[in-house]
Parts: C-alpha cells; sequence; structure tokens
C-alpha cells in the first residue's frame, strides 16, 4: 500500500486554496474519496491505495468564482485532471498549484 496526499495552493492569490472540492478516482472511474479541502489547502482523509493508475480531480472553477474572480463562460479551467500512477509502496504526494489560467504540478514529498 502507499499513502497519498495532496496540496493545492492558490497562485493568483499567494495562499492555499481552501474549500476546493476534489475526487479521488482508480483506473476504472471507481470514485474512491470525495471531499473539500482544508484552510490550508490540504486534504486530509486520502485512503492508502494499491500499485496502479489513478485520477484527482479538482473543481477549480467553483473555486475561484466562490472567490469571485471574474472567470470567463466557459472557464478557461473547469475542472483539472490529474493522471498519475503508483509504482510501489512509500508515501505520493500530488500538490497542485493553479491560477484560473494555469496549472502545475509535481510528485513532491
Amino acid at each position: 500500500m502507499a499513502s497519498l496526499s495532496t496540496h493545492v495552493l492558490d497562485t493568483s492569490h499567494g495562499c492555499p486554496a481552501a474549500g476546493v472540492t476534489l475526487r479521488l478516482l482508480d483506473g476504472n472511474g471507481t470514485i474512491l474519496f470525495a471531499a473539500i479541502t482544508d484552510s490550508d489547502g490540504r486534504c486530509p482523509g486520502l485512503p492508502a491505495v494499491t500499485p496502479g493508475r489513478y485520477r484527482l480531480e479538482f473543481a477549480v472553477a467553483a473555486y475561484f468564482a466562490g472567490r469571485g474572480v471574474d472567470l470567463p463562460d466557459p472557464p478557461f479551467l473547469d475542472t483539472v485532471l490529474l493522471d498519475f500512477g503508483i509504482a510501489d509502496a512509500g508515501h505520493y504526494h500530488v500538490p497542485l498549484l493553479v491560477s484560473p489560467y494555469g496549472y502545475s504540478t509535481y510528485r513532491g514529498s
């Protein structure tokens, strides 16, 4: 089993992204977990996972609209989908740095 964590940072406001709805899905599209980021932009409680393919879905347009950001219709980024693989046991940290017009991710520690 591997542990999994995420952290969402709002790069346009320079702060953690509190209140982002996210989902974790397995390679078959089955929802394994759904939650909302806390005040630090983190999501405690993500389940341990076995090696395989996974997806994290982050509802970023709803987050930015909730912050009062004037988004176009449709928004440039609505839901950010991060497809990633778990190759072995250990810890996998999947952060998301996001603004209304761009995002970045990496395997953190």
